[in-house]
């Protein structure tokens, strides 16, 4: 059987939800009407570390229109065990509930959930609760701490553990004719979606509830909800239709779903509660980072010894780890490399993932020292990544199942003009403007996990499929309804996918850039299975053009199933379902990866970035002028979509090199900057021309559609080529994020 040719799978068609966004048709979380609705507010804690000694809500019960506060004293009963409070992403240790005691674990912890019968009155009361506490001095100070640092946990999901020392990386560097060593810091990035954090719990009696939240997974949601709060799974259902945005700030349940589902159960009532801008920066973050890296060369630019390691914060009560230092291991080849992570414990919230988790900081140093070491070498930044190119996998040797990286390199290199770049710092100006031109090469895996979908077909020519995956901007909703039209050879009009809703097939939380590779093969495994019962009725009849037809013989184009030999041989798929008396025909597939075929190869998606920056002499003022992105992530559904999600992260990694940063006054260990006023984002005046090229690799090792993610490596490499771009610009290399004007000019 084959798909539909050309379209629409592979097309740059437009968004299925797009109508709906633009014209607001589209409703959030907190924007769906339920009759009765309260209001809860928010009330955050005045430290970072302690115990409450007192709630005085007096002031805030009497203000008209409040119908309750609820506090750790009177929160209805919640799940006794660790165990219980944990979801699909939770790392090692103790998750944190929200009004669970009087602790406080960090800074802006909920302690008090104000309901009333509008949004103004239950803010006002808000402002009325006196919490007492009796504070503890915080630990907050990553840099001073850092030397407290221990090994990880390895219970976080996707968390690799650093391989073995291989060779003897500390002799090949002190031996080596070139050298550099050098320390990084990347700073706490916050979450800020266009969408804040929000749940609307709509009471449905007896104990049953049905929750509109911002998530991106609602049966993760539905599965901690009914655990946490001793509900029966059946009884609660969790709807997330449309997300604004979220890219790792809603893979864990966040507090708002309990507060409101708390308060709806006790007040059976429904209970919208929407976190503010402030409360943003109140839970899960990118974490801070500091990264020692150690490169030694031949004179030749051929590398001899890497040496990478990390430290990283996670909270007190759980154990939070990403891949920092793996992508070292994986980039280039070394007879001795050493790589090691360890972890500082705060009294922050625990971080949580942030798009291309660990890659995009990790990568950041590696890329950064690499350019540090091509000038030290002498050797162009791009010539010594080809120098030290590998095919396979360093260590284990195992065979890349693809990797188009050094077409991208040639192909980016093109585009963005490399060959004219004049090699030495200061060395190109427009007056007082000094330019810069840096690259930097960008990872991530290339994944596949289990997912399902379940389709249907109807004899009016009709597609509706579904799964419960979500779709958080991506265009998630649009590429799964184009794998389903190909499939069956139907126009896109005429297929309509459902998700965002728990009570659909599994399927897992939408990050690490693997839905499409997972909830795609699992559509196109449904629609194939609506294709061999359409030729079992086609069998059955016997009067049929296509006679005794196999699914190989045969391609569905435009309503139609023909024989690939004989296309004039067909029959439309209305006639083959009325032949039959059969309204629809449905079909359920759970999709898994072949892991006897992976384990074989090595699977990574990859990128080439290439800034341009312009510096002010005089200010240090600092503008990303144009950036080149070449990116290899297998076969592209939708290029249209697929462009969109690169530039989304090249904007966001011009932002992780430039602007974001989370201020901690390390007296009172609270953020400082929690509001989009003061957490500088990047905006329009700072994003100049953004060019992306995909090169084909399709790879049908990593899932039966050939697909990879491009969600994450869109960010990866981008903050690096940035910095680059700037030392080449003014000759001052920063080691810190982000970089500002007063790094630029020495000041700082």
């Amino acid at each position: 059987m084959t798909a539909q040719p050309g379209l629409p799978f592979g097309a740059p068609v437009a968004r299925v939800d797009a109508r709906a966004k633009v014209t607001g048709a589209a409703r959030y979380a907190a924007e769906h009407p339920a009759e009765g609705l309260l209001y809860g507010v928010v009330v955050p804690s005045p430290i970072a570390r302690g115990r409450i000694r007192s709630i005085d809500s007096r002031a805030a019960r009497a203000v008209p229109g409040v119908i309750e506060v609820l506090t750790h004293e009177n929160r209805p009963p919640m799940a006794r065990f660790d165990l219980l409070h944990k979801d699909m992403d939770a790392p090692g240790g103790s998750p944190f509930r929200p009004l669970h005691d009087a602790q406080i674990h960090s800074d802006a912890q909920p302690v008090a959930l104000v309901v009333a019968v509008s949004f103004e009155a239950a803010r006002h009361a808000a402002r009325l609760i006196e919490v007492h506490c009796a504070a503890e001095r915080p630990r907050s100070d990553m840099q001073r701490l850092a030397i407290e640092a221990r090994k990880p946990s390895r219970l976080k999901f996707g968390y690799q553990v650093a391989p073995k020392v291989r060779g003897e990386p500390e002799d090949a560097w002190d031996e080596a004719p070139v050298r550099i060593e050098a320390c990084y810091r990347s700073p706490a990035e916050f979450h800020n979606p266009m969408e804040t954090h929000a749940s609307t719990a709509i009471w449905e009696g007896e104990g049953r509830l049905t929750i509109y939240d911002k998530t991106q997974g609602a049966q993760n949601s539905r599965a901690y909800l009914a655990r946490v709060l001793k509900l029966r799974k059946r009884d609660v259902r969790v709807l997330c239709p449309f997300v604004g945005g979220a890219f790792g700030s809603g893979l864990r349940p966040g507090y708002q779903l309990v507060l409101a589902a708390m308060a709806a159960l006790t007040l059976r009532r429904t209970v919208r509660v929407v976190l503010t801008r402030q409360q943003m920066f109140s839970f899960g973050h990118r974490p801070e980072t500091l990264q020692t890296l150690k490169l030694a060369c031949d004179t030749e630019g051929r590398l001899r010894s890497v040496v990478h390691e990390a430290v990283s914060e996670t909270s007190r009560n759980e154990d939070y780890v990403e891949n920092i230092v793996s992508w070292t291991g994986l980039l280039y080849n070394t007879p001795n490399l050493r790589l090691a992570h360890r972890v500082v414990e705060l009294d922050r919230f625990t971080p949580t993932d942030m798009r291309a988790p660990g890659a995009a900081q990790g990568v950041y140093a590696l890329e950064s020292a690499m350019d540090e070491l091509a000038h030290a070498v002498g050797l162009d930044p791009l010539a010594l990544r080809l120098r030290n190119y590998t095919e396979t996998e360093p260590g284990s040797g195992k065979p890349f199942s693809s990797k188009a990286l050094r077409e991208c390199y040639a192909r980016g290199a093109e585009r963005f003009g490399w060959s004219r770049r004049e090699p030495e710092p200061r060395s190109m100006r427009d007056g007082r403007t000094l330019i810069g031109w840096g690259m930097a090469t960008g990872v991530w895996d290339a994944m596949q996990i289990h997912g399902a979908a379940r389709a249907v077909l109807r004899v009016d020519g009709t597609l509706e499929v579904g799964s419960a995956t979500t779709d958080i901007g991506t265009g998630t909703g649009t590429v799964m309804s184009q794998i389903a039209a190909a499939t069956l050879g139907l126009p896109l009009a005429k297929v309509d996918f459902s998700l965002g809703d728990s009570s659909l097939p599994l399927a897992p939380v939408q990050g690490g850039s693997f839905t499409v590779a997972t909830i795609g093969t699992a559509v196109q495994a449904a629609c194939i299975k609506i294709a061999a019962k359409l030729l079992l009725m086609a069998r059955a009849q016997g009067d049929t053009p296509l006679r005794q037809p196999r699914l190989k013989d045969v391609e569905f184009v435009n309503g139609l199933v023909r024989l690939r030999v004989d296309p004039s041989r067909s029959i439309s798929l209305r006639e083959l379902m009325q032949r039959a008396g059969a309204a629809q025909i449905e079909a359920k597939s759970l999709a898994l990866p072949n892991l006897m075929k992976q384990r074989k190869y090595a699977r990574a998606t990859h990128s080439a970035v290439f800034a341009e920056v312009r510096v002010d002499e005089d200010l240090g003022s600092v503008h990303v002028t144009r950036v080149v992105s070449a990116v290899a992530a297998g076969r592209i559904v939708n290029p249209r979509t697929a462009t969109s999600q690169i530039e989304g992260g090249v904007v966001w990694g011009i932002g992780m090199a430039l602007h974001e940063e989370g201020l901690v006054d390390h007296r009172l260990g609270r953020v400082m900057n929690h509001s989009l006023a003061e957490y500088h984002l990047a905006a329009n005046a700072d994003v100049g021309e953004i060019e992306v090229i995909f090169v084909d690799e399709p790879d049908e090792v990593v899932n039966p559609l050939g697909v990879k993610g491009v969600g994450e490596i869109g960010i990866v490499g981008v903050a690096a080529a940035v910095g680059n771009a700037i030392f080449h610009a003014t000759g001052r290399r920063v080691y810190s994020l982000p970089i500002t004007l007063d790094k630029v000019l020495g000041l700082d």
